[in-house]
């Protein structure tokens, strides 16, 4: 599905943004060598002065009997116990900072295990998940706002093309009725023509409002609506569709029904443009709480060198919205490409 890459130039680059050079490529001394390096020269430099001070007739430069090397072993000892314990005083933040590094933006709920604030590097460990938290709610908010937005939008178009264009077009094709009954034989057979267009324009309009809005899904409920969706993919497209949806489905919220149509309905859509496949297949069903949607097709799959275009985008800001799952990878064991949402059933 080449839908799910964006291939326009500097279409994924963030001007203005900072580069990071590589992991590895740092331009600075790591913390635990600097700290290591002071503390072995002063234990060095303790060392000598005490030799000095309290044994001044043994330091020579060629007696290396069995004091001095002693002495050696300790500041080695010493030196190597002390790197030991900067190591484990050092590692949380380097673990901190591995794992801050390797965040995923469009996924926030991943949280920094073992926070526990016993420590400063726990207490920015605690405090970097409550950032985490902070953000992954503020997103969930906004992402559920612009959503709304847009479906309120949607409603609003299809009520308009429903009840205004339609009605303006069934209007055209009573009058052509009225006025193929008083027209000569060879006029009438051009009004049945023009009546023709007028109910095909009909016709995708009503199909444009249902997409936009689709009334199953209000009044019949998720299992029917994408029943319908499936049954208008196949038809429409010559698309050997196989739907499973599960009949034991627990009863799921309006926003849930809504993510889950619109993934569906996302994802057929790029079945229909790019796969370039003859068969694909939806499944619905209820696993130990979690709700599974499945779109797989056997058509080209994924390229290689993807990037996640405005289809995918659009359907983890959904995702994101009822706390779900979403993965696009090609298919397990076949060619073409799968769609899985894995959603949260709220009790």
């Amino acid at each position: 599905m080449s839908a799910f890459a964006d291939d326009r130039p500097g279409a994924n680059r963030s001007p203005g943004r900072l580069r990071r050079p590589p992991w590895g490529s740092r331009r600075y001394v790591p913390l635990l060598q600097r700290v290591a390096a002071v503390n072995a020269a002063l234990v060095v430099v303790a060392v000598s002065v005490t030799i000095v001070v309290l044994a001044p007739g043994r330091v020579s430069p060629l007696a290396l009997d069995e004091e001095l090397l002693v002495v050696l072993a300790s500041v080695v000892l010493a030196v190597l116990a002390n790197v030991l314990l900067l190591r484990r005083i050092v590692g949380p933040l380097q673990a901190l900072t591995a794992f801050a590094r390797g965040v995923d933006l469009g996924r926030l709920r991943q949280r920094m295990p073992n926070a526990v604030p016993t420590s400063e590097a726990g207490e920015l460990a605690l405090t970097f998940n409550e950032m985490l938290e902070r953000l992954e709610s503020e997103r969930r908010e906004f992402t559920g706002r612009v959503l709304q937005a847009q479906e309120d939008e949607r409603l609003r178009i299809a009520q308009e093309l429903h009840d205004q264009v339609g009605q303006d077009l069934t209007a055209v094709l009573l009058t052509l009725s009225q006025l193929s009954s008083h027209v000569p034989p060879r006029v009438r057979r051009d009004i049945e023509e023009v009546r023709a267009q007028v109910r095909d324009s009909l016709e995708g309009v009503r199909r444009i409002a249902i997409e936009l809005r689709p009334e199953a899904l209000d009044d019949l409920g998720l299992p029917s609506a994408l029943a319908v969706l499936a049954e208008r993919f196949s038809e429409q497209l010559g698309l050997e569709l196989t739907e499973r949806i599960a009949a034991d489905l627990p009863p799921l919220t309006a926003q849930t029904e809504l993510v889950v149509y619109r993934v569906a309905q996302e994802a057929l859509t790029n079945v229909a443009r790019h796969a370039a496949g003859s068969r694909a297949e939806l499944t619905l069903e209820h696993r130990q709480g979690r709700l599974l949607l499945t779109v797989r097709d056997y058509g080209l799959g994924l390229p290689r060198d993807r990037t996640a275009g405005t289809g995918i985008r659009g359907m983890r800001e959904r995702a994101t919205l009822i706390g779900a799952d979403l993965e696009v990878r090609n298919g397990a064991g076949g060619p073409g490409t799968e769609v899985r949402l894995d959603a949260p059933v709220d009790p």
